[in-house]
């Protein structure tokens, strides 16, 4: 309301300049011009003052679009910056990897494919990674982190992505072994991020914090998959015996974190 008032003052005060105006060019008598000018005058000084106060109005409409006009390539240029700046910091989480996998010679012992996490179920024990069939990769092809520690290995391939199965997943079985020792057994799946170390021969000993890795033997009980020797799979959490089972069984906490994931490495060849 208020800005439509001050619309019609201005209008007013416009068409006020222009009939004084047209009152200075028309050849009027003077002594008509001075008595209608001596009567008019307070008017002019209020139509004056409200156009200056309209004019002002205006200019400061006008200043607040060319204020607004920059805000908007501010901003653009914040979100360009923004962009920017998470490029770099994805080239920098990059070379990070890229160089621990060179500080323990990964790059000499497999040929590896970078890839990023995409998404991550944990409901599925699995994550989604953004390469796929066209990057060459294929089903059964060990994940891991720059750190040797195994993630999973690829159970589904798409076009451009790939779905990979944790070792937590129900469907992954195979060989491991603790280091610096001859106990052997298999790695098995429990679903909800939780893995074991099974059939473990009751005469053989292991204790909490013992680390398993893999052993690449395969056997009949492997179920599905066999990866390179060596590869960390995890720490011995708990161990549960029942007698008199000829083998006995423990809770394995990873070497990795499923909310940390953010770059694993794909082994193509071993």
């Amino acid at each position: 309301m208020k800005l439509d008032c001050k619309r019609k003052i201005a209008i007013i005060s416009v068409l006020a300049a222009i009939f004084f105006l047209a009152l200075n060019l028309t050849p009027f008598d003077k002594k008509i011009k001075n008595s209608f000018y001596l009567v008019s005058s307070p008017i002019q000084n209020i139509f004056w003052g409200a156009g200056v106060r309209a004019s002002g109005f205006f200019e400061f409409i006008i200043e607040m679009k060319h204020l607004k006009e920059e805000n908007e390539e501010l901003k653009l240029q914040v979100q360009n910056l923004l962009a920017e700046n998470e490029v770099l910091k994805d080239f920098k989480e990059e070379n990070k990897m890229l160089r621990e996998a060179l500080g323990i010679g990964l790059e000499k012992e497999f040929q590896m494919a970078l890839a990023r996490v995409l998404g991550k179920d944990v409901a599925q024990d699995s994550i989604l990674i953004n390469k796929g069939a066209q990057d060459g990769i294929s089903e059964g092809l060990p994940v891991i982190t720059s750190q040797k520690a195994l993630i999973g290995r690829i159970g589904q391939v798409y076009s451009n992505f790939s779905k990979v199965l944790l070792i937590s997943h129900p469907q992954s079985s195979f060989d491991g072994k603790v280091t610096d020792s001859e106990v052997l057994g298999v790695v098995k799946g429990e679903g909800n991020l939780k893995v074991a170390f099974d059939f473990i021969p009751r005469e053989k000993e292991i204790k909490e914090g013992d680390v398993v890795i893999t052993s690449a033997l395969g056997g009949e009980r492997a179920l599905s998959g066999v990866f390179p020797f060596g590869l960390l799979v995890g720490k011995v959490r708990r161990i549960e015996r029942a007698d008199p089972e000829p083998f006995y069984w423990a809770e394995l906490s990873p070497f990795f974190n499923i909310g940390e994931l953010e770059k694993v490495f794909i082994i193509i060849n071993y």
